[in-house]
């Protein structure tokens, strides 16, 4: 018996199905590698980013998603060199599919019961998707970027609905513009209202400013988070780098 058409199972009809302790017996999800290239390198060495951008509410199959990553891998292999990018898968497939398995041979009538007792067994993995969600992400150089947003392109043609090729004007994988980054690394810079140093923490970032964690993040001095004001803690020392 072949697999079902996902015009079947793409919609986001009921709430969510994951496994747990009462739903056992899984089947394992195709999709197993969710960094492919030169994933350990850091913040510094890819400045271009590419995402793909879901512009629909809808349901992907774990099997989709594994031949998306074989493709975009592929694609960027050939033509910037396999040292030269980093493919994130952003979608992880924890969402179950049933079926309710009918017998197609003669005197099945005499067999089966219709649609009594319909509830369905486990059949596969899927990832539920929000409208503008990122599916998977291309970090590269300058030079590939052009490569990534036809990596990305191609992708598309192994999911259902509408997919958005979008070029980020942020530093790879940093949530900051290639601007503010190049400065941030050099010196301080005022941040979503916070003024600090960005510091490399491998493939992303640390945003180093003078408070502390807990209220002191937000620069609120409270007795409950047992911050007394102008004596510094533990963890602001750790942040200051004393």
């Amino acid at each position: 018996m072949g697999r079902r058409p996902w015009k079947c199972s793409r919609y986001c009809k009921n709430k969510p199905y994951i496994k747990s302790r009462y739903c056992r017996g899984v089947p394992e999800g195709k999709l197993k590698i969710f960094d492919v290239g030169k994933k350990r390198m850091t913040c510094d060495a890819f400045p271009a980013c590419v995402h793909l951008l879901s512009l629909e509410k809808e349901q992907i199959s774990s099997e989709s998603l594994e031949a998306a990553r074989i493709s975009a891998n592929k694609h960027m292999i050939n033509f910037v060199g396999k040292d030269n990018f980093h493919i994130r898968m952003r979608l992880h497939p924890f969402n179950i599919i049933r079926i309710n398995k009918m017998l197609t041979c003669a005197g099945a009538d005499r067999l089966q019961t219709g649609m009594r007792g319909a509830y369905g067994k486990p059949y596969g993995l899927c990832a539920r998707v929000k409208i503008n969600q990122v599916i998977m992400s291309i970090r590269t150089s300058l030079k590939g970027e052009d490569a990534a947003c036809t990596a990305l392109r191609k992708a598309k043609f192994k999911f259902p609905g509408r997919q958005l090729v979008y070029v980020s004007r942020n530093w790879g994988f940093t949530p900051y513009p290639k601007e503010l980054f190049q400065q941030g690394r050099t010196e301080e810079v005022e941040w979503r209202g916070a003024t600090g140093r960005i510091v490399g923490d491998g493939v992303g970032t640390k945003f180093i400013s003078g408070k502390g964690v807990r209220l002191s993040k937000q620069g609120i001095w409270h007795k409950s988070s047992g911050d007394i004001k102008g004596k510094w803690n533990d963890a602001m020392r750790l942040n200051r780098n004393l």
